[in-house]
């Protein structure tokens, strides 16, 4: 019987059990310790960012951003409805209004020129996803953002770099190259804490304005680098920031992301190569790369040609021990946004590609077996096809 592989398994070992024990053993328990200033530094310098903020959650750090930024109503916010959910809530939070724009089949990243189109003099920013560990187009977006109605009105960037720690659009890491980037640790995540995030900035104003919404409003971390003589409130916020029990086990990951780098990248390249003759013969397409972009290996992913083929391949896959599985329902179809967004709007190419997506275990624990996986996930597909005739 071969053996089960599940979609997803968190890459540790006894180092991240004996770090959070130390920490444990301190006395800073609290967030903003040494452990955390510590490992802040550590993704400056490996990212080249200025300012980075760890936070308890990418959510959290979108939150923070649309703060920042003063996203209130009246404002527009575009994005793409394939992203999860957290991308839009963090603009409904604040009153705004998520704009949902088309993504491409190439990448799955969003549509420069429906972003062009969905721009208004009421755009106050827009959210590229950089899915799967592979950038947008900034260059398309940019000139996207230049048709803006409002001569003279910024319209900020703020990259949902969930998926993209380590990652990079030309010799920039992703996370770095809009005004704000929001990453996640989640466990599903190449590195991880359990729980965890952090917002990235370059520019002064909105790092100070950043450090006083995740420290409950106030501007306490200035304090404590004796810059006041007192804190105080300054503005909303709330309590964004991690344990150093947290902030322990990431810097213990941060230690691995070469090795961990590694791993994922020859597994996607097996799964890559062997599922080629699966595309030559017309029955899948496999993920793009451009040439902009250096990805991270997140996902590895493939699309049916027939949506219809969609679910009953990925219960086969199971049947045979490969935990495969979909991604995204489009924001624009849920429930929330048909009743408050309005229900006639229509993503044609996000709904196909959305319902046509199949994703396939990618770990670096199957680094040993990853030739052995991605011959299964060929098999299985001749198979499937094979009994269709086609």
């Amino acid at each position: 019987m071969n053996e089960f592989i599940p979609f997803n398994r968190i890459f540790k070992n006894h180092k991240e059990q004996e770090a959070a024990a130390f920490a444990l053993s301190g006395d800073c328990w609290h967030g903003d310790g040494p452990i955390g200033k510590r490992v802040e530094e550590q993704l400056n310098s490996w990212l080249g960012s200025r300012y980075t903020l760890l936070t308890t959650s990418c959510t959290h750090a979108l939150e923070m951003a649309m703060m920042v930024l003063e996203i209130g109503p009246g404002d527009e916010v575009i994005m793409p409805a394939f992203t999860f959910v957290s991308t839009a809530n963090a603009v409904r939070l604040r009153g705004g209004t998520p704009v949902f724009a088309e993504i491409r089949d190439t990448d799955l990243t969003m549509d420069p020129e429906d972003v062009a189109r969905k721009v208004t003099g009421a755009t106050r920013a827009v959210i590229p996803i950089h899915y799967a560990g592979v950038s947008a187009d900034f260059d398309g977006i940019r000139k996207a953002l230049a048709s803006s109605p409002s001569k003279g009105q910024k319209i900020a960037i703020v990259e949902d770099a969930a998926q993209a720690v380590g990652a990079w659009w030309r010799d920039r890491a992703l996370g770095t190259v809009g005004d704000i980037g929001c990453f996640s640790f989640h466990d599903t995540k190449n590195i991880t804490c359990g729980e965890g995030g952090a917002f990235l900035t370059q520019d002064d104003d909105l790092a100070e304005k950043a450090e006083w919404v995740r420290e409950k409003g106030t501007n306490r971390s200035a304090f404590l680098r004796g810059e006041v003589d007192k804190y105080t409130w300054i503005s909303p916020g709330s309590s964004y920031i991690p344990s150093d029990v947290l902030s322990s086990v990431l810097e213990v990951q941060l230690r691995k992301k070469e090795v961990i780098l590694d791993s994922r990248k020859a597994v996607w390249n097996s799964y890559r190569e062997r599922l080629q003759e699966a595309e030559d013969r017309g029955w899948i397409a496999l993920p793009r790369i451009p040439s902009y972009a250096r990805s991270n290996y997140h996902i590895f992913h493939f699309l049916v040609q027939r949506t219809s083929d969609r679910d009953p391949l990925i219960d086969v896959l199971r049947q045979e021990g490969i935990e495969a599985t979909f991604h995204y329902i489009p924001l624009h179809n849920a429930p929330y946004a048909r009743k408050n967004l309005g229900s006639d709007l229509s993503l044609p190419r996000t709904e196909k590609l959305a319902a046509s997506l199949i994703r396939l275990p990618l770990y670096p624990d199957l680094i040993n077996i990853r030739d052995d996986i991605a011959d299964r996930v060929f098999s299985v597909l001749s198979q499937y096809f094979n009994a269709q005739g086609r």
